[in-house]
């Protein structure tokens, strides 16, 4: 599959499921905590600065945002979870909405789960890893951040983040730096794969 990745469009904001595209294009959703930077890799995917609203606050993105890339695929932007300052109302809301999302695995082609490269994953990451390994469905884990570590970190933080997600030997763990741009081949490269497979 070739995909031209500047040809991105944002198309609709999902509030309840009934909003969800039903156009079977094939559906690569990004999942992370509210600050890791989720818009941040998005907009370095498609080489655009503010494509994905990238919030001054955690929890910015209350709905699923779909972006259709190439009249191919959707990327899927998932609302943040974590420590967002929001209610406890709105965050059972966001998490209802994830898992009617989740209902149908069908929907996912890839799941993307960004994590920071510098920290051990949460209690949530893990749970979202699981969550992904259940699915049945490939996912991949991107470690973003990663120009804000010391190149003698690189190997002790990765290790430890497959080893607290429990990460099996396939999943792959790409280091990605959203700032930079390490990995964004990798990354794109990964998911035609999964595409094409």
């Amino acid at each position: 599959m070739i995909v031209n990745w500047n040809m991105a469009e944002f198309v609709r904001s999902a509030a309840k499921p009934t909003d969800f595209p039903k156009d079977g294009l094939p559906q690569v959703v990004f999942a992370g905590r509210s600050n890791v930077g989720k818009s941040s890799v998005i907009n370095r995917l498609l080489n655009r600065k503010n494509f994905a609203r990238v919030g001054s606050a955690p929890g910015k993105t209350t709905h699923i945002n779909y972006f259709l890339i190439d009249q191919k695929l959707y990327l899927v932007d998932l609302p943040g979870y974590g420590y967002a300052k929001v209610s406890k109302q709105e965050r059972d809301r966001w998490g209802r909405l994830i898992e009617a999302w989740f209902a149908d695995t069908q929907r996912m082609a890839l799941g993307m789960l960004i994590v920071d490269a510098r920290h051990k994953p949460t209690a949530d990451d893990c749970c979202m890893a699981q969550f992904f390994l259940n699915s049945d469905r490939p996912f991949i884990v991107t470690a973003n951040k990663l120009d804000k570590l010391k190149k003698s970190e690189i190997e002790d933080n990765t290790q430890l983040i497959r080893n607290t997600l429990a990460l099996p030997d396939t999943v792959p763990l790409i280091l990605f730096s959203a700032e930079k741009g390490n990995g964004k081949d990798e990354l794109l490269g990964q998911i035609l794969n999964h595409l094409e497979g």
